[in-house]
C-alpha cells in the first residue's frame, strides 16, 4: 500500500513508519521538524519526507494515498489546540486531494468508560483525567473534526503509553474501551493502527486499544 504519516518523528509515528515499511508498503513521511527523525529510521525508512508547513507538500504527500495515519499530537501536558489544529490541517488536504482513509492516535479517556470497569479502573482514570484535562480536551475537539468531516477515519484510543516490545498481542474494541486497560506500548498502537487501515467495521469509529 502507499501510506503517508503524519507526525512521524513521534515515538509512535517513527513505529508506524518502521512496520509499515517492514511489511513492504510505501510510505511518505510528513513531519514539523525532519532533523527529529532519527538517521536510522531516515536512512532505511520513508521513501520521501514532507515538511508539515509546506502546504503544496503536503496535499501532494496525501494525493493518491491508499491510506493517511496520523500520531500527532501534544509533547506535554499543555495542549492547547495541536492535535485538532494539525489534524484539520490534514483533513484539509486529504479533501483538495480526495483520499478518504485516516487512522489518527486518540487517547482512551476520550471513549466510552466500560460499563463493567472495576472501581479502581475508574478512579485511576479520573484521576489521571484531571492530570491531562487539556490533552483530552484536545483530542475531544480532534474527534469532533473527524466526525463533522467527510474523511473516512478511525481514531484508536490507547490508555497508558510505554515504550514496550511490539507483541502483537493486544485487545481491540470497536466503539467501546477494552475492560481494565491499563497500558499498552507504542509499537502495539502503531501495529493496531496499520491492521485496522482495512477493516470496515472501524470506519468513523473510535477503537480503544489496551493490553
Amino acid at each position: 500500500m502507499r501510506l503517508t504519516v503524519f507526525g512521524a518523528t513521534g515515538a509512535i509515528g517513527q513505529e508506524i513508519v518502521r512496520q509499515a515499511r517492514a511489511a513492504g508498503h510505501e510510505v511518505t513521511a510528513v513531519v514539523r521538524d525532519p532533523v527529529r527523525l532519527p538517521e536510522g529510521l531516515r536512512a532505511a525508512g520513508p521513501d520521501e519526507i514532507v515538511r508539515l508547513d509546506d502546504e503544496a507538500a503536503v496535499r501532494a504527500a496525501v494525493a493518491g494515498r491508499d491510506a493517511v495515519l496520523s500520531g500527532l499530537g501534544a509533547r506535554g501536558r499543555k495542549a492547547g489546540d495541536v492535535a485538532e489544529r494539525l489534524t484539520r490541517q490534514v483533513l484539509a488536504a486529504m479533501e483538495a486531494e480526495g483520499t478518504r482513509r485516516l487512522l489518527v492516535v486518540s487517547a482512551a479517556p476520550v471513549g466510552p468508560e466500560p460499563a463493567d470497569d472495576p472501581l479502581l479502573d475508574r478512579t485511576v482514570r479520573k484521576v489521571i483525567g484531571a492530570v491531562l484535562k487539556e490533552v483530552y480536551a484536545d483530542l475531544t475537539r480532534m474527534e469532533a473534526a473527524l466526525a463533522a468531516g467527510a474523511a473516512d477515519w478511525t481514531s484508536v484510543r490507547p490508555p497508558k503509553l510505554t515504550d514496550g516490545p511490539l507483541t502483537g498481542k493486544y485487545r481491540t474494541v470497536v466503539g467501546g474501551t477494552p475492560r481494565s486497560g491499563r497500558s499498552i506500548a507504542r509499537a502495539d498502537v502503531a501495529h493496531a493502527m496499520l491492521a485496522l487501515i482495512d477493516e470496515p467495521a472501524a470506519v468513523r469509529q473510535g477503537v480503544g486499544v489496551a493490553y
